[in-house]
């Protein structure tokens, strides 16, 4: 016997009793008849060969089997609403999930979205916030429409446009004048956790002048890593925009690093088989400011 291919419908049917935890809910929601969902969940049960579900007298939830295609569903109706936006004659619409490193969000893309959200009213636009590690990683599953890294891409899954270049400070308290092997040996390094790209460019510096940390103390934000430094717990790394923008920079001392100043790119990420028109408005707006 030919096997039935899993259609949308299907996930969308699975998807609305797995949200309202029943059959009766479901049919009352997608205005079917209540022994059609009943008929449709357990074909799809058959089809898959696993129960999706348990059912008790309180109704039913996902089986271990079904949250995993609950999360397939997700994804694949996401996808399809973006092929129905993209094909369609309208200007981009619908879901646009853009990742940044806390600094470009901060600092560079409040203007940028701010354009986007303008030119292309339709678009529904979502912001996250990780290391650039985390963030690849998410591009790459579709979890994220697009990112915006720091550091070179070598993945051939990924295209990658450069879109800021930063200039990278080491970050001090004021009474340290002279960031030398000797001032930084035994002092704390205050930087993010592990897969941040700047992390990484302080630790190859460090090593450099032979100095190792005493201790490393991770932080969530630029806020409280500008803070730990004011109140000389360690000293950090980070871009020169960002202290620029913060109400801390007066309480901390910038340093140059030596022997030469230490930029690099940040790149605006997405799928190579990614042709959206929304990522393709977001991907011109980037190319299109740095002429």
């Amino acid at each position: 016997m030919r096997e039935r291919g899993l259609e949308l419908s299907d996930l969308v049917l699975f998807k609305t009793v797995a949200e309202t935890g029943g059959v009766t809910r479901a049919a009352h929601r997608l205005h079917r008849v209540q022994s059609n969902v009943t008929a449709r969940v357990k074909r799809l049960e058959s089809d898959l060969g696993v129960p999706l579900f348990v059912r008790g007298r309180r109704g039913m939830s996902p089986t271990p089997e079904g949250r995993r295609l609950l999360d397939y569903a997700d994804r694949l109706l996401a996808l399809a609403e973006e092929a129905r936006a993209d094909l369609s004659a309208h200007p981009p619409r619908g879901r646009l999930l853009i990742g940044a490193m806390e600094s470009t969000a901060a600092v560079h893309l409040p203007r940028l979205l701010s354009t986007l959200h303008a030119r292309y009213p339709a678009l529904d636009v979502h912001l996250v916030t990780a290391t650039s590690g985390v963030l690849i990683a998410q591009v790459r599953t579709g979890d994220l429409s697009a990112a915006f890294v720091a550091g070179d891409i070598d993945d051939p899954g990924l295209v990658a446009d450069a879109a800021f270049v930063e200039e990278l400070v080491l970050v001090t308290h004021p009474s340290m004048r002279r960031p030398d092997r000797d001032e930084l040996r035994g002092k704390t390094l205050v930087t993010f956790g592990a897969g941040c790209t700047y992390r990484a460019c302080i630790q190859d510096w460090l090593a450099t002048k032979g100095v190792r940390p005493h201790r490393v103390f991770e932080v969530g934000s630029y806020h409280a890593m500008l803070a730990c430094v004011a109140a000389n717990v360690g000293y950090a790394l980070a871009p020169r925009s960002v202290l620029r923008a913060s109400i801390a920079r007066t309480a901390v001392r910038a340093h140059r690093l030596r022997p030469r100043p230490w930029r690099v790119t940040t790149h605006l990420v997405r799928r190579a088989s990614d042709r959206s028109r929304a990522v393709e408005a977001l991907r011109g707006l980037v190319v299109g400011g740095r002429r």
